[in-house]
């Protein structure tokens, strides 16, 4: 049988309920909570607390914190009223079953609409990612393509201007052929006719008048044989030399590794890394660059990087700590932080420093969660650090009074 809890408080206004229910060893993931406008119900076995409102709530603004073994409840009332009492006196039992089977149809109709919106949320957002990839892709696909039909209208104008060239020059080469077939025939002639002539004159040493001088043209060496060597570069891409501008293409190369470098740190090739980006220490103080400068994001990517290189640093974990901090990315703060705590062993007066910032952040970001119990552990461990730490004090004390509820008490 379930213990029912019957030693709870509550205070009001004419807005707000405050209900505080004590379950020993209560937790968030244990607990079973039920909520709506007129009925709540949490289950902690083997504790149970089920109350029938005295009127009905808000339940979207309605807040609940658990600490310290204790639930605390803050209920919005939907018409500002002063209730005579927490729940409704006289209930039948009819009344009650009624009111449990509705709540519990209304808490299941509720967690099936939650999961159908976050299926149909998912779903769109595969649906833009692809849909912008494709994009990319294809404006990648024509970028190359129009760089390709400009290689090759290239290649096609200066092969037709070698082909004219060769026509001219073979052109000219006929009519000089010619010219000297003429030339040759026109000797042969002349020759032929003094030969035979029936009234031959007489030879005198020189040249005759009728005869002019024959000039003889030189023509050019017969050209030699020889092979041409031709040495093929290796290329990333799959289009020939002729065809490609290597200075667009290393571009582009440069232009894809700097992308990967800076999306996504896991996918990267440490070949496509410079010689100072393999050194943790060098990638460190970027950071510390990008921090002091704002841009936290790029110094997450610098870190992640490093930390891929070298996992045994705790300063790297520490400093990302602090750029997840400032990004809100409050998870994986304290993962960070817990990660430096565990690499800062053992425990000495060189890392006090460290291990005071780790405590400090990871409080910071439970405090952020809402989480205000584990919060206030970091932060004692932090004044056992350095208990003459004033800021640190007044942050511990401010997280006390939140834990005993004076903040939400009542005007």
């Amino acid at each position: 049988m379930p213990i029912i809890v019957k030693d709870f408080t509550w205070q009001q206004s004419d807005k707000e309920i405050f209900l505080s229910v004590p379950l020993k060893g209560a937790a968030a993931g244990a607990s079973n909570m039920i909520c709506t406008e007129e009925y709540l119900k949490v289950n902690f076995p083997p504790f149970l607390f089920e109350v029938f409102l005295f009127g009905p709530i808000d339940v979207e603004r309605s807040v609940t914190k658990i600490a310290n073994g204790t639930i605390l409840f803050t209920l919005y009332k939907q018409e500002p009223s002063i209730w005579e009492s927490l729940s409704l006196a006289n209930v039948t039992k009819e009344a009650m079953q009624r009111l449990r089977e509705n709540a519990i149809a209304r808490v299941q109709e509720k967690a099936k609409e939650d999961a159908q919106s976050k299926a149909a949320k998912k779903r769109e957002n595969e649906k833009y990612s692809l849909e912008v990839m494709m994009k990319i892709d294809e404006e990648e696909r024509r970028r190359i393509e129009h760089l390709k039909e400009e290689e090759r209208r290239k290649a096609s104008e200066e092969l037709e201007k070698f082909k004219e060239d060769q026509r001219i020059e073979e052109e000219q080469r006929k009519v000089q052929m010619e010219e000297k077939r003429k030339e040759e025939e026109k000797r042969r002639n002349a020759l032929n006719k003094s030969k035979f002539s029936n009234s031959p004159k007489p030879c005198v040493q020189g040249t005759s008048s009728a005869e002019k001088p024959r000039i003889e043209k030189t023509l050019p060496p017969t050209r030699k044989c020889g092979n041409i060597k031709i040495q093929f570069t290796a290329r990333v891409f799959p289009t020939a030399l002729r065809e490609s501008r290597l200075a667009e293409e290393e571009e582009w190369l440069q232009k894809q590794a700097e992308a990967r470098r800076a999306i996504n740190t896991d996918n990267l090739d440490l070949q496509d890394l410079k010689e100072e980006e393999k050194n943790p220490e060098w990638l460190k103080d970027k950071g510390n660059k990008l921090f002091a400068a704002g841009d936290f994001l790029a110094a997450v990517n610098a870190l992640n990087l490093a930390i891929r290189l070298n996992d045994r640093m705790p300063a790297l974990y520490l400093n990302r700590s602090a750029c997840h901090l400032k990004l809100r990315n409050l998870h994986k703060t304290i993962e960070d932080a817990s990660k430096a705590l565990e690499l800062l062993t053992p425990p000495v007066s060189e890392n006090a420093a460290a291990r005071l910032k780790a405590h400090v952040r990871r409080g910071t970001a439970f405090c952020e969660l809402e989480l205000y119990v584990e919060g206030l552990q970091d932060y004692e461990a932090a004044l056992k650090i350095d208990p003459a730490s004033i800021h640190v004090k007044s942050d511990a004390d401010k997280i006390r009074r939140i834990i005993q509820g004076t903040s939400l008490c009542p005007e």
